[in-house]
């Protein structure tokens, strides 16, 4: 098993680096002129070429490149200060270091991904895996509906209707806001309740089906049949053989989901008026500030590989053949 994440992370360093290299260069080939927006509208010749030479922009590209890739791990000068590691640039439109936003905003969106994945697994898994055990009954055909019917749902449209309902109208909630969980876990919780719930309704549906096909398929295994006929009752074979085989396809999912649901956090932000990455992101895009955006992304692919490595170890613990693989 050690061998096994030692591979894993060897190879999502390198990746990780090859993204870096790659959002560089996209940088660098960028048309937008990142001393020329840095300066302003009102900026003399001058002071564009005081600041290309501050940030380095004047060098030629390897030594750029140099200079990017090692902030990173030691830090750099920026001329409003020293920006330490991992340094990822430095923002003009909010005239502060990438990681100091990105370390201030990332507990929400954190927040938001765990919170709907709890609430999509949860619900999801159960109600397939109840839907599996009793198939062609009412609790059956009630779940595979629902699950149909909430698969046509989005973010977007969810979301207003879950205000207007719950706080506008009834008044039982108050607006999403974001409290962090080491001060007050309830207003954590409650404040964020809605836009959790809002994400993880389009997973939840997908899910339940997902988990009920798995499991069925599971069932009509031949050492399920085998356990079956030796005598072994119905919910014994459920959870003893079944369970564990039917997480597989699940688990393989899971971990492109979870990015999934990064992504679906802009919209979320943007809908309940949060201030987390995705919010961060769409700031960075329209007011093309490329350190921010590069930044973004960079952190972006370090967590999904994170993620990667954790799906991985998980797999190859339900699954015994990976790690021989």
């Amino acid at each position: 098993m050690f061998q096994f994440i030692l591979r894993r992370t060897v190879g999502a360093v390198v990746t990780l680096f090859l993204i870096g290299a790659t959002t560089f260069f996209l940088f660098v080939a960028a048309p937008s002129d990142y001393a020329s927006l840095a300066c302003g509208k009102d900026c003399s010749p001058a002071r564009l070429e005081d600041i290309r030479t501050a940030l380095g922009l004047n060098l030629p590209i390897a030594q750029q490149f140099w200079d990017f890739m090692s902030g990173i791990v030691t830090g750099r000068d920026f001329p409003q200060g020293h920006c330490s590691a991992p340094c990822l640039g430095q923002s003009f439109y909010y005239n502060d270091m990438v990681w100091n936003l990105i370390k201030d905003r990332f507990p929400l969106t954190l927040s938001l991904t765990i919170g709907a994945l709890v609430v999509f697994l949860v619900v999801g898994l159960g109600a397939g895996m109840l839907s599996a055990y009793k198939r062609g009954s009412l609790v059956d055909k009630i779940s595979t509906g629902a699950s149909m019917v909430l698969s046509s749902f989005q973010i977007y449209f969810l979301g207003p209707i879950a205000l207007i309902v719950f706080v506008y109208s009834t008044g039982w909630m108050e607006d999403p806001k974001y409290v962090p969980f080491t001060e007050d876990p309830v207003g954590w919780l409650v404040g964020l309740s809605i836009p959790m719930v809002v994400m993880a309704t389009i997973f939840t549906a997908q899910y339940t089906r997902m988990a009920r096909a798995s499991m069925i398929e599971q069932l009509a295994e031949e050492h399920v049949r085998t356990a079956r006929a030796k005598g072994m009752s119905q919910k014994y074979v459920f959870f003893r053989y079944a369970w564990r085989g039917s997480l597989i396809p699940i688990v393989t999912v899971l971990g492109i989901d979870v990015s999934a649901l990064l992504g679906g956090g802009v919209v979320t932000e943007l809908t309940f008026s949060l201030q987390g990455i995705g919010r961060l992101a769409v700031d960075g895009a329209v007011q093309k500030d490329l350190p921010l955006t590069m930044g973004i992304m960079l952190f972006g692919a370090f967590f999904i590989l994170i993620l990667n490595i954790l799906t991985d170890i998980v797999y190859a613990y339900i699954d015994p053949r990976v790690r021989l693989s």
